[in-house]
């Protein structure tokens, strides 16, 4: 999917429609590895050692199921900066689309 490096949009604090650059950002931050209900917290911790059943910390497949991926494109967050008063609007809604590319 290729988008042009500017277009002619409304801005909502000049109101009136103004020329606006658009930049690609990113979808949002990865979660920590030691966040709170973390398998690799609770190994740190010591759950999942002794005798028995370990249940929840207990051997696993390979590849659990949620962790299978299934998407094969990831969705793309678009923001446009205006030209006259520098303010950007972030547009949340993403695409999706296998490639974009900035012409």
């Amino acid at each position: 999917m290729k988008i042009p490096k500017t277009t002619n949009r409304y801005c909502p604090y000049c109101k009136k429609k103004t020329e606006q650059k658009i930049k690609i950002v990113s979808t949002g931050a990865l979660r920590g590895t030691l966040r709170r209900g973390s398998k690799g917290r609770a190994k740190k911790r010591g759950l999942g050692i002794g005798i028995g059943n370990k249940g929840k910390w207990g051997s696993k497949p390979a590849n659990p199921k949620h962790k299978r991926k299934t998407k094969t494109t990831k969705k793309t967050n678009i923001m446009y900066t205006c030209n006259e008063c520098g303010k950007s609007k972030y547009q949340k809604k993403g695409q999706r689309a296998g490639k974009v590319l900035q012409e």
